[in-house]
C-alpha cells in the first residue's frame, strides 16, 4: 500500500450515523471530503481501491435495519456479513447479540475500516480478507448487503447462496433494486424507503427490499 490505510481513514473521513440506522455510527465520506468523486488515476496514485467502505449503501442500510428490529434472526448465532464494505451489517449484527460475526472483504482497506468502525461502537468484530464465495464453515446466518450490481459477479453467488440456503443457513440479502437480483428465488422480508448519497445513486432515496433466499 503506497498510503497508510488508517491515517487516510481518518483524514478522509467523518463519524456519521447513516440516516436508516441511526444508533450506528461509522466513519463515512461526506459530500465535503468528494472521496468517490476522485478519478481513477488519483486513487491509483495514492494505492487505493474504489472506498466501497466508505459509505453506507442502501442495501446494507435495509439490512442493518432489518436485523436490529429483528434481532432474534442473529441472537447467539455464527454470521457471516460477506463483502461488508464498512463493516455496517456486522456491526448491526453484534449489537443485535450475535455470537460470533465474522467481515468478509477482499479490499484490505475495508479491513482497517470495519476495525475502526466496530470500535466506534464498542464492540470486536472479526475480519477475513479471504475470498469466501463457495465456502461453508457452518455459519448460521449469512448477511449480504448490495451484492447483485455486476452480472458476473451476481451469477458467482446465486447458486453459493442457494446451497447455503438448502443446508438452513438464513441467507438475508439487503437490495435496492439491483439490476441482477434474483428475486424469484427469494421472498421479501421488509422494504424501506433508505435515503442515500445523490453522488453516488440516481436519487436521493432508494427503495430497498430485505429477501431470504429460498431452500
Amino acid at each position: 500500500m503506497k498510503t497508510d490505510p488508517e491515517r487516510f481513514i481518518l483524514d478522509n473521513t467523518s463519524v456519521l450515523a447513516p440516516p436508516h440506522v441511526p444508533e450506528i455510527r461509522l466513519r463515512l465520506a461526506s459530500e465535503a471530503h468528494d472521496l468517490w468523486l476522485k478519478t481513477e488515476e488519483e486513487l491509483e496514485d495514492i494505492g487505493l481501491p474504489p472506498p466501497f467502505w466508505a459509505f453506507a449503501w442502501a442495501g446494507g442500510q435495509g439490512l442493518s435495519r432489518y436485523v436490529l428490529d429483528h434481532p432474534e434472526i442473529v441472537r447467539g448465532r455464527n454470521v457471516l456479513d460477506f463483502a461488508s464494505g464498512s463493516g455496517l451489517v456486522a456491526v448491526a449484527a453484534k449489537l443485535a447479540g450475535a455470537a460470533q460475526v465474522r467481515a468478509a472483504d477482499i479490499d484490505p482497506w475495508s479491513g482497517t475500516a470495519i476495525r475502526l468502525n466496530a470500535a466506534l461502537n464498542g464492540i470486536d468484530v472479526a475480519y477475513s480478507s479471504d475470498d469466501v464465495v463457495g465456502d461453508d464453515t457452518g455459519w448460521d446466518v449469512v448477511l449480504a448487503g448490495d451484492v447483485f450490481y455486476d452480472k458476473t459477479f451476481a451469477e458467482a453467488l446465486i447458486p453459493w447462496f442457494s446451497q447455503l440456503a438448502a443446508r438452513g443457513a438464513a441467507v438475508l440479502v439487503g437490495d435496492p433494486g439491483r439490476s441482477y437480483c434474483p428475486r424469484e428465488r427469494m421472498a421479501p422480508l421488509a422494504t424501506y424507503e433508505v435515503p442515500v448519497t445523490r453522488a453516488l445513486e440516481d436519487s436521493e432515496v432508494k427503495r430497498t427490499t430485505v429477501w431470504r433466499f429460498l431452500p
